[in-house]
C-alpha cells in the first residue's frame, strides 16, 4: 500500500513558541511607518499575524466580528466553516492563543468573542491612527 505524500510542509505545527500578553501589542508599536520594528516586537507581531494567515481562522475572526450579539458558541463554528469539531477547535485555539479571540467556558460550551483592544493595536500599527 503506498501512501501519498504532500508536497509542502505543515506551516502551523509549532507556530506559537510564545503567548502575547494582551498588553504586549497595545504598548509597543507604533505605527510601522514611524520606525523599524526591533527583533521581539517582530516576534510577536508575527505570531498574531501567523494565526490569521489561515482561511479558516479568519473565517473564524469574521463570524465572531459580525455575530449580533458579539460572542459565538463553539457549537455553531463547525457547521458555519464546513469543517469537523476537532479542527475547528483546533483553529480556535490558535486564535486564543494568538490573543485575537477570547474564551469563556460556559458549561459545557465555551462562547469565543473577539479581543476589539488586540486588533485595534494592530490596526494602528498598520495603518496610521487616523485611518484606523
Amino acid at each position: 500500500m503506498m501512501i501519498d505524500t504532500l508536497p509542502f510542509a505543515s506551516t502551523y505545527v509549532n507556530m506559537f513558541p510564545m503567548e502575547i500578553s494582551m498588553t504586549s501589542l497595545e504598548a509597543c508599536c507604533a505605527p510601522l511607518s514611524d520606525a523599524a520594528l526591533d527583533d521581539d516586537t517582530a516576534k510577536q507581531l508575527a505570531i498574531v499575524f501567523k494565526a490569521l494567515a489561515d482561511p479558516v481562522r479568519l473565517r473564524l475572526v469574521s463570524i465572531v466580528a459580525s455575530a449580533a450579539n458579539g460572542e459565538v458558541c463553539a457549537c455553531d463554528f463547525p457547521d458555519l466553516v464546513d469543517r469537523s469539531q476537532p479542527t475547528v477547535s483546533h483553529h480556535l485555539g490558535i486564535l486564543v492563543k494568538a490573543g485575537v479571540l477570547d474564551r469563556e467556558q460556559r458549561g459545557k460550551w465555551a462562547w469565543f468573542s473577539l479581543r476589539q483592544n488586540q486588533l485595534a493595536a494592530l490596526c494602528s500599527i498598520l495603518a496610521p491612527a487616523t485611518r484606523c
